[in-house]
């Protein structure tokens, strides 16, 4: 008799959409317990990109193939620029054209922009069939890949097209994390910074002791930066899967940075790399407003800095980043809001005048050519 494997040890998501656990370790994607109990199905369809599929799609479909009669790889463009409406299509072209039904289990290979585009395809093909999340990028184990937000960018604004759609699971393998370029590296650092700052003082204390192992792609410290980061995402969707309070501040730095994403051109900046800027722009902002000494500020800048992170803004002018901001979609009325730093390790949502937003813009961005 065949002794039955045991589960491997994952950190557990319950909210109303659904619950499901994060798994991470190394070797993660390769091992079978990773994938017992998932829907069954026929088919599944793996959805990567050409950056991705040639390092890791075929571990996955051997490691899918005892569960799945079919296993398909589609391998879509890479970069932030491809998360449209064009490149979506892709996705259904290839579900319909392979005559997946409604129970065919998609299983979003790579980082932030596959996860994202494969959940929503997930959520509006033959109206919801379930995905499980693989990240592959830093940025996505901690952050896109938990929580079930769906989307793809509008030229007027990111991620302002999508659905809330929970996945089955998701599967960091830290071992994909070896062959991460350095700036990709640095760029998910941004989003591991952004939970010290509105959710947990001394987890931000332990990055900025921890930062040099974290660069140097220490196991024991990414596994430990990536857990906590999870779990701190997991309580806050736990308790606001849909964000109407509190999920807000998971987008700390975030109207900032869309903005500068959204102004250069998707794909300019890595998402990170605006999101860091972003930071350092909300925690001025909240010194500005008295809601901690401008000391917070300089901590900020510090840390990002030494993670080799942007913290000058390009030169887009501050009434070009208002205008965009104004679409962000934690707007109301076409009043900005943002959210600021009461204190290390707490945060609010709340507006802020147009003027002092000015002089923060300003005060943090590359001159405007004359």
């Amino acid at each position: 008799m065949t002794r039955a494997l045991d589960p491997l040890p994952a950190l557990p998501v319950t909210t109303p959409g659904g619950s499901y656990d994060i798994v991470i370790g190394r070797g993660a994607l390769a091992d079978p317990r990773a994938w017992l109990g998932l829907p069954a199905a026929q088919q599944a369809v793996i959805v990567s990109n050409v950056a991705v599929a040639p390092l890791y799609a075929q571990a996955l479909q051997q490691a899918l193939a005892p569960h799945y009669a079919q296993v398909s790889l589609l391998p879509l463009p890479d970069g932030e620029e491809h998360k449209t409406w064009e490149t979506l299509n892709l996705v259904f072209d290839h579900l319909l054209g392979s005559g997946c039904d409604r129970k065919t289990v998609l299983f979003a290979l790579g980082g932030g922009v596959i996860g994202d585009m494969t959940g929503f395809a997930a959520a509006c093909y033959m109206r919801g069939v379930p995905f499980v999340q693989v990240p592959t990028t830093l940025l996505a184990q901690v952050d896109s890949s938990v929580g079930g937000k769906t989307a793809i960018n509008h030229p007027r604004g990111k991620n302002m097209i999508g659905a809330f759609h929970q996945p089955q699971r998701v599967v960091c393998d830290l071992a994909t994390l070896d062959t991460l370029p350095a700036r990709e590296l640095a760029a998910g650092l941004a989003e591991v910074i952004k939970y010290g700052p509105i959710a947990d003082a001394a987890f931000l204390d332990w990055i900025e002791a921890k930062l040099p192992a974290l660069l140097a792609r220490d196991e024991a410290a990414l596994a430990y930066a990536i857990r906590r980061s999870c779990e701190i995402k997991a309580w806050v969707v736990g308790q606001d899967e849909r964000e109407t309070g509190l999920r807000a501040i998971l987008n700390f730095g975030h109207t900032f940075g869309h903005a500068i994403e959204a102004g250069l051109g998707y794909g300019q900046w890595l998402h990170g790399e605006a999101v860091a800027c972003g930071m350092l722009m909300a925690s001025d902002l909240s010194a500005r407003l008295g809601l901690v000494p401008a000391a917070f500020g300089e901590r900020m800048r510090a840390l990002l800095e030494r993670s080799g992170l942007p913290t000058r803004a390009p030169a887009l002018g501050s009434t070009r980043l208002l205008e965009l901001m104004r679409v962000d979609k934690k707007a109301e009325g076409g009043e900005i809001r943002f959210v600021l730093i009461e204190a290390p390790g707490r945060a609010v949502v709340a507006p802020a005048p147009d003027a002092l937003v000015r002089e923060v813009i300003e005060c943090h961005s590359e001159a405007i050519a004359s």
